[in-house]
């Protein structure tokens, strides 16, 4: 990690200790990303509304005391402006995020994703750096083309619309990264399982049996520990990135939906079918590049078998159930 303070403004310092602000903090990627950035020194300030969740996956952090929280809301400025305040660095992770949940909460996604966004921007101006998680989803329906930083984007979901919407007025406001994650997996402190390699594994591990549309449809995956550890890049080399996009992933990563059935199978028995009853609404469909971020230095640590193998032995212990059910 840094050793002097050369690549940030000085004047926020506290002991010659960075300050970083995580919004979203208590979310998949945050509740990983907080305890990577206190076990390198780092002052944390966390700022979270705990819509989703009730804050537990931060609970073991608060041992820590360079480790806050303000329970508070993106969209207001007063909030904001209190989470800011001195802060050197701003890790903007708090989103309505995926194709369902905007689809369920459209109004909720735009003020939070679009207009949240712009919040942040507006406190942070050219002062403050800003790290943006952005989604590969903003490159919505690609055919025959692998997808680089400069490929146009075409995003078909309202999700996609409201990432791509954040990045660009981050990008043309302020001193900003932005990250454009491929899908993510892999067990976190506030765990989902919603994204695809984490909802199959579940699905085959307590049910025997998965039933998988569109399975030729390529994607490219992303431990969510690897989504951390990108961050910790982008401050050691904040220099080198700032005002750029990057998709950030690895080419190794970039499989079907059958490919990942069968890498399951090798490490879960279940009875697996391929149906044409439905589609992805988000139109994901595509491989990724990585080049540009790998030429300076970035590269996943994680594979899927790994991320498998560690989901299917960690949800053994989760048990999930429904209350209208008899078994």
């Amino acid at each position: 990690m840094p050793k002097s303070n050369e690549s940030f403004p000085s004047s926020t310092w506290v002991g010659d200790v960075m300050r970083i602000l995580v919004t979203g903090g208590a979310g998949y990627i945050g509740t990983t990303l907080v305890p990577l950035l206190l076990a390198q020194g780092f002052r944390v300030r966390v700022l979270d509304n705990l819509m989703n969740n009730d804050g537990l996956g931060l609970l073991p952090n608060f041992r820590n005391p360079r480790m806050e929280f303000l329970n508070g809301d993106i969209r207001d400025g007063s909030v904001v402006r209190e989470a800011m305040k001195d802060c050197d660095i701003i890790i903007h992770l708090a989103a309505i995020v995926g194709f369902p949940a905007c689809r369920k909460y459209p109004d909720l996604a735009r003020t939070v994703n679009v207009d949240g966004t712009k919040m942040i921007a507006k406190l942070a101006g050219r002062d403050q750096l800003v790290l943006f998680g952005s989604t590969g989803s903003n490159y919505g329906a690609v055919t025959d083309q692998c997808c680089t930083e400069e490929t146009p984007l075409n995003p078909v979901s309202l999700y996609g619309r409201t990432k791509v919407q954040a990045e660009r007025h981050l990008l043309e406001n302020c001193d900003t990264v932005a990250y454009r994650f491929a899908t993510a997996f892999g067990i976190s402190p506030r765990l989902r399982l919603d994204l695809l390699i984490n909802d199959f594994v579940y699905t085959a591990l307590k049910m025997r049996y998965l039933v998988v549309y569109e399975a030729s449809f390529m994607r490219s995956f992303i431990h969510v520990h690897d989504i951390a550890r990108s961050f910790l890049f982008a401050i050691e080399n904040s220099q080198q990135l700032r005002g750029h996009i990057y998709n950030v992933g690895s080419e190794s990563m970039n499989f079907s939906k059958a490919e990942v059935c069968d890498l399951i199978q090798k490490r879960v028995p279940y009875y697996l079918h391929f149906a044409d009853m439905d589609e992805d609404c988000d139109k994901r469909n595509y491989v990724v590049s990585y080049q540009k971020i790998k030429a300076l230095g970035y590269e996943t640590t994680i594979s899927i078998e790994e991320g498998i193998d560690e989901l299917a032995r960690s949800l053994e212990a989760v048990d999930i159930r429904n209350p209208f059910s008899n078994i």
